[in-house]
């Protein structure tokens, strides 16, 4: 090894390579150091160390803002490079161990994110040297982080059809028309499916699963779907329609325990509930991790385990 590479390699730590991946990634000391359970002046330290053992500044502020220079955009490709390196490193010493071990990354779409935990807990005591990571985003993101093959398994229902995507069903997600207890439309016999979109219909933002579902089912029967409100999460929804604000249809599993209460009831629609199917879904050409085909596998072969622990109560007639 050349003279000038040992010297630089015994000034460099692990350490300030990861601090520096931080502030690189948050754009900032503070949230780096939020993000590594350090203080900003600690992160202040590990990147003078770094900086003097590079002889480059790899940060400059202009006014307030944080800006990596040329020198850092260099470090953080190499930075990047060597610790996929070092999670490859522990996937095959733990695979010679007969272990699955390394990080699987999963992005979840919201309905999904009451199921994930669920499916990670068995998994997890299967296989505890797999370092899991969630992120719950809405389903236009998990498209985009799908194009841009950000992460190792995207969960999540109606799945893009026009891409080179695998996917694995793996259970029901039904998705209820739900009104407020003592809401009008439950005193009908039976109510129709115009009946209830003309009663102040409370929708997701445009492109979000429940909302494809609806407009479908809706083109199928050949009515207008007109929202009288668009609001960001099931959550949002799910307040509106106990406010009475209007009504909704929600996945079932979101709304669980209002069912169990009374504060939220379901109307029995011709057609409904609708039906989907939760996928655990990666574009065709990836190579799977052992973490990623661990996980693939262990879903496949507990479908039926799945379907026992999520079984849901039958909708209210």
């Amino acid at each position: 090894m050349p003279l000038s590479i040992q010297r630089l390699a015994t000034r460099l730590t692990f350490r300030q390579l990861q601090v520096f991946l931080a502030v690189y990634e948050q754009q900032g000391y503070s949230k780096a150091g939020d993000l590594l359970c350090l203080t900003q002046p600690a992160v202040s330290s590990q990147m003078r160390q770094l900086e003097d053992a590079l002889g480059q500044p790899l940060f400059e502020y202009v006014g307030r803002k944080l800006y990596c220079t040329p020198a850092g955009e260099t470090l953080a490709l190499s930075v990047s490079r060597i610790f996929d390196e070092m999670r490859r490193l522990q996937t095959d010493l733990a695979a010679l161990d007969g272990k699955i071990a390394g990080e699987l990354r999963i992005v979840a779409v919201n309905t999904a994110q009451y199921v994930v935990p669920y499916l990670l807990r068995a998994f997890l005591d299967l296989h505890p040297d797999v370092q899991v990571t969630v992120r719950v985003v809405n389903r236009a993101n998990a498209i985009q982080r799908l194009n841009d093959n950000s992460d190792d398994l995207v969960i999540m229902g109606m799945v893009p059809v026009d891409k080179p995507l695998a996917s694995l069903p793996f259970l029901d997600n039904e998705l209820v028309a739900v009104v407020p207890a003592g809401h009008p439309l439950l005193q009908l016999q039976q109510p129709a499916l115009p009946d209830f979109l003309q009663a102040g219909l409370l929708t997701r933002e445009p492109g979000s699963g429940s909302r494809l579902a609806l407009e479908l089912h809706c083109q199928q029967q050949r009515l207008d779907l007109k929202a009288i409100m668009q609001l960001g999460s099931n959550d949002a929804v799910k307040h509106a329609v106990l406010a009475g604000l209007g009504v909704a249809v929600l996945p079932k599993l979101s709304i669980l325990p209002e069912l169990q209460l009374g504060s939220l009831q379901t109307l029995a629609l011709p057609g409904f509930p609708l039906r989907r199917s939760w996928c655990v879904v990666y574009p065709q050409g990836k190579h799977p991790t052992p973490a990623m085909r661990a996980f693939l596998d262990y879903v496949q072969q507990n479908i039926r385990q799945f379907e026992q622990m999520f079984s849901l109560p039958p909708v209210t007639e």
